[in-house]
């Protein structure tokens, strides 16, 4: 890595209020938005909110206030399933910003084998240009549904050869436009969709070698094409489809044409060094002093390795330089064992902000289950509909559910919420498992049957420890 900043341009400053949020939230907007999807935690909730309005803040400062501003770190303390991650996510989404989760307990100190830190933020660049691509494609797609559309006439119906006499020229020309302008009637209409036909497709010849990078001895994958550019050129086999897959192939063979990579790779690496976000997973497991013996000794050259993309460097991607000084990295992690203070003093530093998230006991497992947008029960709802069963938890149920999982985290290992998808997968086996056969089309859960599905493993310990 190197260090080093060099001021922004301020061209730089406005190509990155692209990923702006659309609406400019403000931060009790941010929270609403949260609380579709995330019980409680407030404070987390309100720290990244703020996180993510003092981006759109710094965006409009001058150039050279702008550089100056960096991000606040967020470090999340709380045990497993209680929304760390998902507030994180869903923070990205919000934001529109390139976003990554990481485990801190994947990488290894530079000399050891295994993952460098730094390939986090390639990873991240990587995610990036994506997301770039997957909008430029959205934006020229009817220009490349167009063009893909005249390529299957092309295919469907090929140019006449010339006829010898002048005469009859023009009455082929016009009798040939006619076909073609009622095959693209059918064509727009659907009823050639199962139409068989054969196109070119371009067929992956050339293999994909790893070698050893500098960083942390990390495989990298280079592809031999990309490396001797278009020296070979591309080549293409013939393969037979249906209509509505060809135009999918096509679609997409014309989008490459029309997406500018290497400007879509501009944009991606501003929106990382001005709107990503790094969640890093965990990071109580690289915390502690080290004794110089066992096999954690390179926990604290973890983080000092991490410390300069937190403080800001220039990471070198196959995209470009890209530097972190305005990346966020919201850390988390449940220690249990270990406390933040157990972190270098450098790298708490860099975190400024702790928030601490509170465990769920039974009733945030009731609102779990029923009031999020995407709430469990749900989905399950929805999925047993599609086998036309309708599926009803009746209130008492409900309290069943959440108490049971609730007294279950309690005498065996606290997992949060997540105990709630092992509790439901239980009580819903048998339905689950006869729904396609069920003459009944209505099954409505109650409380009892919850106790009888359940109370004997909750009651049974060494049971409940395997089972739920």
């Amino acid at each position: 890595m190197k260090g080093g900043k060099r001021p922004l341009p301020a061209g730089e400053i406005g190509a990155a209020k692209t990923a702006e949020p659309s609406s400019e939230m403000t931060p009790r907007q941010v929270v609403e938005e949260l609380d579709r999807y995330i019980v409680g935690q407030q404070n987390a909730k309100r720290a990244v909110a703020i996180a993510l309005r003092n981006r759109v803040r710094r965006l409009k400062l001058s150039p050279d206030m702008a550089e100056e501003v960096a991000p606040k770190n967020i470090i999340m303390i709380g045990p497993t399933g209680v929304g760390k991650t998902e507030i994180a996510r869903r923070l990205a989404r919000l934001a529109d910003s390139p976003f990554i989760k990481v485990e801190a307990s994947k990488y290894t100190e530079v000399g050891y084998v295994g993952r460098d830190v730094e390939s986090m933020v390639r990873d991240l660049a990587d995610i990036a240009v994506e997301m770039v691509k997957a909008e430029r494609a959205r934006e020229i797609a009817p220009i490349a549904r167009a063009h893909a559309e005249e390529r299957l006439l092309d295919i469907l119906l090929p140019a006449p050869a010339q006829p010898r006499d002048a005469v009859t020229l023009p009455e082929a020309q016009e009798q040939f436009q006619r076909t073609r302008a009622k095959l693209c009637q059918q064509l727009r209409e659907g009823l050639l969709e199962d139409h068989p036909v054969e196109i070119e497709v371009k067929q992956d010849s050339f293999p994909t070698f790893r070698i050893f990078g500098g960083g942390g001895m990390e495989e990298m994958d280079i592809n031999l094409r990309e490396s001797l550019g278009g020296l070979f050129g591309a080549r293409r086999k013939p393969r037979r489809m249906a209509v509505r897959e060809a135009r999918e192939v096509l679609q997409r063979e014309e989008e490459e044409k029309l997406v500018d990579l290497d400007a879509a790779k501009r944009e991606a690496l501003v929106r990382v060094e001005q709107s990503g976000i790094v969640f890093i997973d965990e990071i109580d497991k690289i915390a502690g002093r080290e004794r110089g013996t066992g096999p954690d000794v390179s926990r604290e050259g973890v983080q000092r390795d991490l410390l300069p993309l937190v403080e800001g460097t220039r990471v070198s991607t196959k995209h470009g330089m890209v530097r972190t000084d305005h990346v966020l990295f919201i850390a988390s992690g449940a220690f249990h064992v270990s406390k933040p203070s157990d972190l270098i003093p450098e790298l708490q530093g860099r975190f400024p902000i702790r928030v601490e998230l509170s465990s769920l006991g039974a009733p945030e497992f009731v609102r779990i289950l029923t009031e999020p947008k995407n709430a469990l029960l749900k989905q399950y709802e929805a999925l047993l509909l599609t086998e036309g069963i309708e599926l009803v938890f009746t209130g008492d149920a409900v309290r069943a559910i959440a108490e049971l999982a609730a007294e279950v985290n309690r005498q065996s290992e606290n997992i949060g919420a997540r105990r709630l998808h092992t509790i439901l997968e239980k009580l819903l086996d048998v339905v689950s498992f006869e729904a396609p056969e069920m003459a009944e089309r209505k099954f409505t859960i109650d409380a009892d049957y919850v106790r009888r599905m359940l109370a004997d493993i909750v009651k049974d310990q060494d049971l409940s420890r395997y089972i739920l």
